[in-house]
Formats: structure tokens, sequence, C-alpha cells
């Protein structure tokens, strides 16, 4: 021990004062940004979740304010009212919303590998064969079809209708396959 600190300050140094204001602070925002989340979900879903009376009534009076202002500081109680509760209570909403986020993204990345897959149709006369080989139950004239359409349509500068449709069509193929349409097409 140092002779400038005396005993009783050492004391109260080793005594556990909780959490710092910091991780106080990083806590709070939060759950700011889960009951912003509550707030954005649509009631479908909000309906859905286990979360207590009080809460939800909140989140029905911010949906019911517009002006910016007004509805962050409804937003701020939201969460003031949220931090009141345990935080067991929203630990089963925090994993409804975290498998949703993991289900969006695989989502997305399928929905980019069709897309990627259709640019390569348009570019490549083999990837056709490839998918055509992959599915053969696929209507290859339409398909065909299609793709001359969407060539045709992006030299002229018309609207993608065609493109749009080999999309429609690949998203089809997914669905019917229960995996990725074309997995085996490398570009």
């Amino acid at each position: 021990m140092s002779p400038s600190r005396s005993r009783n300050q050492t004391e109260l140094d080793e005594q556990d004062y909780g959490p710092s204001r910091t991780q106080q602070r990083r806590e709070a925002l939060a759950v700011l940004a889960l009951a912003n989340q509550l707030v954005e979900l649509p009631p479908s879903r909000l309906a859905r979740l286990d979360l207590p009376e009080d809460v939800r009534d909140e989140i029905a009076n911010v949906r019911r304010i517009t002006s910016h202002i007004a509805r962050k500081r409804q937003l701020a109680f939201l969460a003031k009212k949220m931090r009141r509760h345990e935080d067991a209570v929203f630990d089963s909403v925090r994993a409804e919303l975290g498998e949703n986020r993991e289900r969006q993204r695989q989502e997305t990345a399928a929905m980019h590998r069709l897309e990627a897959l259709r640019d390569r149709l348009l570019e490549d006369d083999e990837a056709a064969a490839t998918l055509i080989a992959e599915h053969p139950a696929i209507d290859r004239q339409h398909l065909r079809s299609l793709i001359r359409q969407a060539r045709s349509e992006r030299t002229a500068n018309k609207p993608p209708r065609a493109y749009r449709e080999i999309f429609q069509l690949l998203r089809e193929l997914q669905q019917e396959g229960g995996g990725e349409a074309g997995d085996g097409i490398e570009a």
C-alpha cells in the first residue's frame, strides 16, 4: 500500500460498485435499439412475440406518433419501460429477432446467387445448357426465348420484362428443387 493512500481508501477501491457508467450506457443504448426494432416490426410479427402488456401498449403509442422529436422522446420512454423489466423477459425476443436477421441474410444471399445466375445466362450460352442439364423438366424453349428477349431488351434499352421473368423462373426452380438453382454453374 502506498503511503499516500489511506487504509479506508484502499478498502473502498476494492468494493464492487456494480457496472460502470460506460457499461450502463451501452446497455441502455442496446435496449433503445431493441425498442426501435420492435416499433419497426410489422404488427403480425409483433403479435407473435412474447412481450409484457405494458410494453405492447407503449409500442402502439410510439407508432401513433408522427412528429419526429415526439416519436424519439416516446421511443426513449419505451426503452425506459423495457429497462424496468428483467433482461430475461426479452431474451426470447432477442433470439427471435436474431434468428430472423440470419434468415433474412440467407434469403438475400440466395437472391444474389439467382441474380448472378441470371446474368451468367445472358452472357454465356453454356450457362443455359448447364441449367437445362441440371433441371431436365424445365421448358427449354421458353427459357431460351426469355434469354433472347432479355438480350434484345438490353440492347434496345427497353424495360427489362424478360429479364425479370428469367429471375421468376429461376426462383420457381429453386423453390421446386428445395435448394439452389444452378449450384453447379460457375462463372
